[in-house]
């Protein structure tokens, strides 16, 4: 296999637009959240975060409504306590423990490893990548919360 070499500014925008044609794939319409949400959480919390997902009514214990987590904080979507449910460092019922959340490494640092390829030498940017997709979960799911 051909190895590949790039600079920093070109690997970024190389990253850049894979991340964004993936985004809109099935939608034109369609933020990085909305794909994350999409491809690793819609299987058990529906499309709408419901918890009508396909996979629901397989599992063990209920599926959580994401679309009532402000209303379960006093009204404030909880930024911090979300964000450490997705990257695993607060475990939480199906989701599995800190090192092997449902939805695999895509969420921690140790996804870094999937894109060492891509990024040999570019430890921040692969923190920065994982980060990124969580930060745009984190949001999507914000969006989620009745007004």
């Amino acid at each position: 296999m051909a190895e590949v070499k790039m600079n920093g500014s070109k690997l970024g925008i190389v990253l850049f637009a894979l991340v964004c044609s993936a985004s809109t794939a099935n939608s034109q319409e369609a933020t990085l959240g909305e794909f994350e949400y999409i491809n690793s959480c819609a299987q058990c919390h529906g499309l709408d975060g419901t918890g009508s997902g396909v996979l629901a009514e397989y599992l063990k214990s209920d599926v959580p409504d994401l679309t009532r987590l402000s209303e379960a904080n006093g009204g404030i979507f909880p930024v911090a306590k979300v964000y450490s449910l997705i990257d695993g460092t607060e475990a939480s019922g199906v989701h599995g423990t800190r090192g092997m959340p449902a939805w695999g490494f895509r969420y921690s640092e140790q996804a870094e490893e999937e894109m060492e390829s891509f990024t040999i030498g570019f430890e921040d940017r692969r923190r920065a990548f994982v980060r990124m997709r969580i930060l745009a979960l984190v949001e999507y799911l914000s969006t989620l919360q009745p007004k």
